[in-house]
This record gives structure tokens, C-alpha cells and sequence, in this order.
């Protein structure tokens, strides 16, 4: 009950910031923004529960069950410890009405329980390992943004010159290399050979004796490699796209005319230039949301980091259904809260969606979409 009302009060204060965020003059009318809030919520419930059935098919129509992942390596588990369990699981209903009962479930912020052998509520589960991925990923998406945008913009201002060179070189490695082989090749040479920072793992042996800064520095000594092989591929393509917008804005006849006007290359740059090349990116980093659950599964194994990510892929490998579905949900919830967050971005980056938005119609950008 107590997880519940926080969970609507913090949507509530987050709503409220956004929309506070806006200057006075700037902030939509109560009717266009009623109408838009409508609209938007109407759209989000649909995609939601589009995205959970298809979920939901696809899990149970793949091969295995989680019964026979329980009874396979048990010579005494027979036929009937089978059916047993396919009713203590409620599998053995029909596909239509399991769906409607975790629906049920799902209204009440209940995912049900876990069918592995420690049957805990997937709501623990879940929440024990989210604050790890969610950290490690905020922070990924953070050096990203504030280091591709710079490089991004420096790079098409001298283009063609060094550091342009420089940094197209940087992009085509972050491309080209794995995470998992850059992963192995930091793992070997400053955990192994010179043994700077620790192997794997989330603290040391003896965490519990150090002192508070002891701690917290134990931590980020064992996600130093996992952060920086996760920024180097992130910041490679961002960098490249925020490069591309930025060329593109630079040939517009606004920016001609600011020059002719005499305004400093600084002021043009960063704020003529940059406003409206940073709409691409906002549309990346939207995208970019889900990736704060589901983006780390590979990281999360390879340094045994105790993730969501391990938490998806080890629910998959048991087929347990209700965490892989609590997983799927977390993950469409990001996903369509990303889309929402690059809505409001685009308004804050873009004066013409401010403006459709006073007037309650519909603008569209660069592209033709909606918005």
C-alpha cells in the first residue's frame, strides 16, 4: 500500500517539475495541455498493454516450461510431480485466462512469485537488484551526454581538422570493438597483470571492515571497468550523431545570418546552433531508457556484477515466468517513459512544439512526425 501511494506521489512531483521547468509565458494552456495529457495517456495504456500480451505469448509458446526445468535432473519427479506443479503454478489453465489473472495481479503492483527454488515475491527480487543497474547505467548515460555533445559540436565546428580526425578515429574503434572483448582485454591487464582494481564482483571480502569512505570507495573501484567499457561504446556512436546534427544545423541560412551579424562563433555555436541540433540526440537518449534495465546483461556477467541484468538473464534460463514478466514490464515502462521524456524535451529544445502546444494543435518536426 505504502509502495503504491509513493510511487503515484513521485509520478506526481515529477510531472509537476517538468511542467514548472517551463517559463511562465511558455507553459501550455490548461485546455491544450488536458487535451494533450488525454491523448498521451490514452496512447501509453494501449502501447502497455499491447506490449505485455505479445510478452506474455511469447514466453509461453517458447520451448521448455518451467516444470520440466524443475524435473529434469530429479530421477523421482514422475508425470504427476509434473502436473502437480503446472497447478501449483496455475500453468495448467488456459493461455487467455493465466493472462487475465496476472493482469489482475499487475493492477495491484503484484508480479507474483518466483518459481525458482527460493520462491521469493518478484517485487523483491526486483527491487533488491535494481538500485546496481539503475546507478551503473544513469551514470553511463551521464558521461555520455556531457562528453559526446562537446565532442559532437567541436568536432563539426573544425571539421576536417585534427581533432575531427581524432575522433572519427575514436567512433570506428567504439563501433568495431565488443564490450565483451574490451571487457576481457581490461579485466587481463589492470585486474590481473597490474592488479589496480578488483576482478569482479561488487566490494571486497572485507567490505564490512572498512570505514565509510572505505566503502564507498571499495565500490567504485569495482565498477570503474563496467562504467567505462559501457560509456566507450555509448559515447562513440552519441558523439558521431551529435557531430552529424550539428554539420547539418551549421549550412542552415539562420546560421549564415547570425555570422553576417557579427555575433562571437562561441554564442553561434552554443546558442543558435546547438538548441536545434541537439533534437536527434534527445530522440537517442529517449531510446536510450530501456536500455538502464536491460543493456547490462552482458556486463553484469562477465564482471558478476549482482544486476538486473544477471536477475533477466538467469529468470530466462530457468524459465521463470512471473520474473521474466516483471522484468518485461519494468522494461516497457522505461521504454515508454523515455518516449515521453524526449517529448518534453523536444519542447524545451524546440520553440514551434512549445507553440503547438499553447495553441493545442499539432506540429511536426524536421522528420514529418507528430508532436
Amino acid at each position: 500500500m505504502f509502495f503504491r501511494l509513493g510511487l503515484a506521489a513521485l509520478l506526481i512531483l515529477v510531472c509537476a517539475g517538468l511542467y514548472l521547468l517551463l517559463p511562465p509565458e511558455r507553459r501550455p494552456g490548461g485546455a491544450a495541455l488536458a487535451g494533450r495529457v488525454l491523448r498521451k495517456s490514452a496512447w501509453v495504456f494501449a502501447v502497455f498493454m499491447g506490449i505485455t500480451l505479445v510478452c506474455f505469448l511469447v514466453i509461453h509458446l517458447a520451448p521448455g516450461s518451467p516444470t520440466d526445468m524443475q524435473t529434469t535432473l530429479n530421477p523421482l519427479a514422475d508425470a504427476d510431480a509434473q502436473q502437480r506443479l503446472a497447478e501449483l503454478y496455475g500453468l495448467d489453465k488456459p493461455l487467455y485466462e493465466q493472462y487475465f489473472l496476472w493482469l489482475k495481479r499487475l493492477a495491484h503492483l503484484d508480479f507474483g512469485v518466483s518459481m525458482s527454488s527460493d520462491s521469493r515475491p518478484v517485487m523483491d527480487k526486483i527491487l533488491e537488484r535494481l538500485p546496481l543497474t539503475l546507478c551503473l547505467n544513469v551514470a553511463t548515460l551521464t558521461l555520455t551526454l556531457f562528453l559526446s555533445v562537446p565532442i559532437g559540436v567541436i568536432a563539426a565546428q573544425k571539421r576536417g581538422g585534427v581533432f575531427d580526425k581524432a575522433t572519427t578515429l575514436f567512433v570506428f574503434l567504439g563501433f568495431a570493438m565488443p564490450g565483451f572483448w574490451l571487457s576481457l582485454l581490461l579485466m587481463v591487464q589492470f585486474s590481473i597483470e597490474l592488479r589496480w582494481l578488483p576482478l569482479s564482483g561488487l566490494t571486497s571480502v572485507d567490505y564490512a571492515s572498512f570505514s565509510p569512505p572505505g566503502k564507498l570507495l571499495d565500490i567504485i573501484s569495482h565498477l570503474a571497468l563496467p562504467l567505462f567499457v559501457s560509456t566507450f561504446g555509448s559515447l562513440a556512436g552519441m558523439s558521431r550523431f551529435m557531430r552529424a546534427s550539428m554539420l547539418d544545423v551549421l549550412q542552415r541560412d539562420f546560421i549564415l545570418t547570425a555570422r553576417a551579424k557579427g555575433l562571437p562563433e562561441r554564442r553561434v555555436l552554443f546558442r543558435h546552433a546547438l538548441s536545434n541540433a541537439l533534437l536527434p540526440v534527445i530522440t537517442i537518449l529517449g531510446l536510450s531508457v530501456p536500455g538502464l534495465i536491460g543493456g547490462s546483461v552482458i556486463l553484469e556477467y562477465l564482471f558478476a556484477l549482482p544486476g538486473m541484468g544477471q536477475l533477466f538473464y538467469n529468470a530466462v534460463m530457468a524459465r521463470d515466468y512471473p520474473l521474466i514478466m516483471g522484468n518485461l514490464v519494468l522494461g516497457a515502462v522505461l521504454t515508454l517513459a523515455g518516449n515521453l521524456l524526449a517529448d518534453f524535451a523536444y519542447g524545451l529544445a524546440d520553440p514551434r512544439i512549445r507553440a503547438g502546444l499553447r495553441t493545442g494543435g499539432t506540429v511536426t518536426d524536421e522528420t514529418g512526425a507528430e508532436r
